[in-house]
């Protein structure tokens, strides 16, 4: 996912809108392909020390990204408010999401997870019309509708009315959390981190993130875990990479280009597609089988998706 975009430079030649249409397909392209290469990860190494070196990889390239902009003098310059605000999103937004991510991805298929995570604009908007007085007008709460329904379809397999009978598992309880801890991360971007542009936000939150993954995998899991990637195979060792370069680095770059280009609306609107990408990878790389339920699911959270990006505009 993202971090909110608020002041990002705009070239004083822009590509062809074409190649940004594209870039922000190949922004949720990589983000989709995150859930089955975070799934392949989360079955070889333990959650924690994962995340860890997938951040640590990310953050030293986001740096070296921070002071080839010139945007490093900036740390200097952020108030106590703000950095209250970056810690706050760091453990939300970076050490919280990260470990439910890995947490969950262990117990549930890869497609149903990029699915379940499709409550995060509902959640979003209901809690930022309430805090924020956001518009919300019944286009949006239709879409709110069908999107909530579709990740309930996911979630019980095709039967959401046993969603209070203990039919949902361990592994779509984790990813819960990651809703509940995406959404206050965007909250509190919205409220404390006006003023930082996106590169800074994305950077700071990650160290702040980092630390605390580093803290918590020695303390939870132990220092042997660090050292297991080390000996990782393979695919593990893909899957990381493409997770802290891909994933982090590559896509947030897109999607900054997107939004400095055609406005965060717009840009933002392009995330529909995670899921639908999600899915696809995780059939087409891991196997995992297109249940129906899914395949309704994903329909209708996707559409609600659309519908609330269309009647926001």
């Amino acid at each position: 996912m993202s971090a909110p975009a608020s002041s990002i430079a705009v070239a004083v030649r822009r590509p062809p809108s074409w190649a940004i249409h594209l870039k922000l397909v190949g922004m949720a392209a990589l983000w989709g392909a995150s859930w089955p290469s975070g799934r392949v990860l989360a079955q070889a190494l333990p959650p924690l020390a994962a995340a860890t070196w997938r951040f640590g990889i990310a953050l030293a390239l986001l740096v070296l990204w921070l002071k080839a902009s010139g945007a490093l003098p900036r740390l200097a310059t952020l108030s106590a408010r703000q950095w209250l605000g970056l810690a706050a999103a760091g453990a939300l937004g970076v050490f919280g999401y990260s470990a439910f991510f890995m947490w969950g991805l262990q117990h549930v298929a890869a497609g149903r997870a990029a699915l379940v995570v499709t409550t995060n604009p509902v959640l979003t908007t209901l809690i930022a019309a309430w805090w924020f007085g956001e518009r919300l007008d019944w286009k949006i709460g239709a879409g709110m509708a069908l999107a909530t329904t579709g990740a309930l379809v996911v979630m019980t397999h095709g039967a959401p009315w046993t969603l209070f009978a203990g039919s949902v598992g361990m592994g779509e309880l984790l990813l819960l959390g990651c809703v509940a801890t995406w959404v206050g991360y965007t909250l509190i971007a919205r409220r404390l981190l006006a003023g930082i542009d996106a590169l800074t936000t994305t950077t700071v939150t990650a160290a702040i993130g980092l630390v605390m993954l580093l803290a918590a995998a020695l303390v939870v899991e132990g220092p042997a875990a660090l050292a297991q990637p080390a000996s990782a195979a393979l695919p593990a060792w893909g899957a990381l990479a493409f997770l802290a370069v891909g994933a982090t680095v590559v896509a947030y770059a897109w999607y900054f280009e997107g939004v400095a280009a055609l406005g965060a609306g717009a840009a933002a609107g392009y995330i529909s597609l995670v899921p639908v990408f999600g899915v696809l990878f995780a059939t087409l790389w891991l196997g995992e089988a297109l249940e129906a339920s899914i395949l309704l699911g994903g329909v209708l959270a996707v559409g609600g998706m659309v519908v609330m990006n269309l009647a926001r505009r």
